[in-house]
């Protein structure tokens, strides 16, 4: 294939050649896509990569081979001739065909949307997808989210800001103290993990109306079947967000996606979201239920499979038909946001409030003055929350996401074991690798006659630099 291009105005006197890498360039800067902004100052844009072959015909491609033996060369004739739309539109949209949407897939950006917002878009088993991370990234000059919009609500997270930055930048000369550099290890490299250790315990003080963004890839019809739920979730936010989205993809998909409303449906969607959606607030520190059918770990040489699998190995899916077990845990919101990104569990959404105490692991990790500040902090700031008049779903926006709340997590054994073996390593945020780490406990010993071997961190407690390679950044940065 030629290394040369010839540049679209090729007729032009001065036409010129471009370079493949120029016409690249060129095509990249010119992607189609549809953008909105919400009320609240959130922005969405969905993404057109400006393929030959676009979502809705790559769908009605796949569609037209599970119904003819033709071929698929033959569809592609049948494409050029007669375009997706109108298949789309048809067997999509018009007749609830929902598996043809699973073959198109639209690309969603989210950005200066709430941390609340964030989760409740992630609140799907079949998400795909990134958030900006509290570890990577300085929340110092983020704006947040703010509902109320009032003199003392501003007031609030201003005061959560001041906190964060003045803990953050005090902590970064005392880690370096209490974590040296050793002699071979790179110096930027170890600057990263002491300032990831920072932000680490420092996030501690950020609300969760601190703005983030996140970037959401997925089919169709998953898209379709969220934004029916997102656009009547109990927050403002999220409904103006959703129907940004929405809105977004009509324009760019027009064939995929529609705004015709149902009215049953619809009325089903608000009562459940508005008086159902989050996880009722009333568990206690730590309580395990166990569902599994052990009859069904007996047979098909399970104990075999479960005894020998090696470390950063999976379990075959099909012992999932033994069934689940259940954990309740308090965990701090920092560190549910990081366990809510687990898809193969079923996660309930938490009530963040005041009501289950301030994490104490955040504090411990601060010395002398630091931390007699921040206690200070979180009393000045809890006494201005309670001067707030609102609802509490909206005082989440000013809540700190130190404080612990309340999280379910039900899962089979092999999604459990993946969870567990994972985040009770020594990259994972310290309370959440405490609960990971409780949870392997029990499943080992709930399971050790049926032979279930866990592999865990060794040194789980140990300060390691690598996650300071923990990042996406230009090579000349490190």
């Amino acid at each position: 294939m030629t290394d040369v291009l010839r540049h679209s105005t090729e007729t032009a006197p001065n036409a010129r050649l471009l370079t493949r890498e120029e016409w690249e360039r060129e095509r990249i800067a010119q992607l189609v896509h549809a953008e909105r902004t919400t009320k609240s100052g959130s922005y969405v844009l969905v993404l057109n990569t400006g393929a030959l072959i676009k979502p809705e015909g790559r769908a009605m491609l796949q569609a037209l081979h599970s119904r003819s033996v033709g071929g698929v060369k033959s569809h592609l004739k049948t494409l050029a001739e007669k375009g997706p739309e109108k298949f789309i539109k048809t067997y999509f949209v018009g007749y609830g065909h929902k598996s043809v949407g699973d073959m198109a897939e639209c690309i969603i950006f989210a950005e200066n949307i709430s941390m609340l917002c964030a989760k409740a878009i992630q609140d799907n088993r079949l998400y795909r997808g990134q958030e900006a991370s509290t570890r990577y990234i300085d929340f110092a000059e983020q704006p947040f989210l703010d509902p109320l919009k009032t003199p003392l609500s501003a007031d609030i997270q201003e005061h959560w800001r001041r906190a964060y930055v003045r803990t953050r930048t005090e902590l970064i000369p005392l880690l370096r103290e209490q974590f040296p550099r050793k002699g071979d290890e790179p110096e930027k490299m170890h600057q990263n993990a002491i300032e990831a250790r920072a932000y680490d315990i420092s996030r501690c003080l950020l609300p969760a109306g601190a703005a983030t963004n996140i970037a959401w890839t997925g089919d169709f019809r998953t898209a379709a079947d969220k934004l029916c739920w997102l656009r009547h979730h109990p927050l403002a936010e999220v409904r103006e967000v959703a129907l940004a989205i929405e809105d977004a993809l009509i324009e760019m998909h027009p064939s995929g996606f529609s705004n015709k409303r149902y009215e049953e449906s619809e009325s089903y969607y608000a009562r459940a979201m508005r008086s159902y959606y989050f996880s009722p607030s009333r568990h206690p520190d730590w309580l395990c239920k166990n569902s599994i059918d052990t009859t069904l770990l007996e047979g098909n040489n399970t104990f075999d499979l479960l005894w020998s699998r090696p470390p950063k190995t999976e379990l075959p899916k099909w012992i999932e038909e033994a069934g689940t077990v259940r954990f309740d845990f308090l965990l701090d919101f920092g560190s549910f946001r990081d366990v809510q990104r687990h898809r193969a569990i079923v996660q309930r959404m938490p009530l963040l409030t005041t009501r289950f105490g301030f994490e104490e692991w955040y504090l411990r990790q601060m010395p002398g003055m630091t931390c007699v500040n921040a206690l200070s902090d979180i009393d000045e700031g809890q006494f201005m929350l309670e001067e707030l008049n609102t609802t509490p779903e909206i005082a989440q926006y000013y809540i700190p996401m130190g404080y612990r709340v309340p999280n379910r997590i039900v899962g089979s054994l092999p999604a459990l074991v993946y969870l567990v073996e994972l985040r009770a390593n020594r990259f994972t945020h310290p309370t959440l690798r405490e609960k990971a780490q409780s949870m392997a406990e029990h499943l080992a010993h709930t399971f050790r006659t049926h032979g279930l071997q866990i592999h865990l961190d060794p040194d789980p407690d140990r300060f390691d630099i690598r996650r300071g390679e923990q990042t996406i950044v230009d090579k000349e940065v490190l």
